[in-house]
């Protein structure tokens, strides 16, 4: 029973680390975070394939930690899939670094390292490894230049960007 619960507790564990040469940003405000966002582009994984039109919104939660809806629209079977998750953070509110969770008690890691501290206008954020990125806006389109900058410094730290999947947010 106890090899069980440590090989669970190490696989958990994993799930929400941080992959190589990528840092959460400091400095986070959480309340500059909150709102809705739109996803610019992505690597692939199957809880989004097919989605278009993707969006995250993130609420403050009475237990201190954040609400999240993601939606996409399945053209495929005409119809908006919405998840609801929720999402804590890992080591202190002013760091990128939180923990999100779609399935129960299992965690994944949500990492903001790149940010428009100024306005809040886009982000670049990933999961536990490079195989999960994403590009948030908040609005559906950005202006192609600032896009370019963001793809280049993903690809910079190791994120396979010529796999990158450009949302239709029209």
């Amino acid at each position: 029973m106890n090899k069980l619960f440590i090989a669970l507790l190490l696989l958990l564990t994993g799930c929400v680390g941080i992959p190589e040469n990528v840092k959460p940003v400091e400095n986070f405000k959480l309340e500059s975070y909150l709102g809705k966002w739109y996803e610019i582009a992505r690597l692939d994984h199957s809880f989004e394939r097919g989605l278009s039109q993707v969006t995250a919104e993130y609420s403050l939660r009475d237990d201190g930690g954040l609400k999240v809806i993601n939606r996409g629209y399945s053209a495929k079977e005409n119809k908006w899939k919405v998840a609801e998750g929720k999402a804590y953070f890992v080591s202190g509110t002013d760091k990128g670094y939180l923990k999100v969770s779609f399935f129960g008690p299992f965690y994944g890691s949500y990492i903001v390292f790149d940010l428009d501290h100024k306005n809040y206008q886009y982000s670049l954020v990933s999961g536990p490894d490079k195989s999960y990125f994403w590009i948030l806006a908040r609005k559906s389109q950005i202006d192609e230049n600032i896009k370019n900058t963001l793809v280049e410094k993903a690809a910079e730290l190791g994120f396979d960007t010529s796999k990158l999947i450009h949302s239709n947010n029209d």
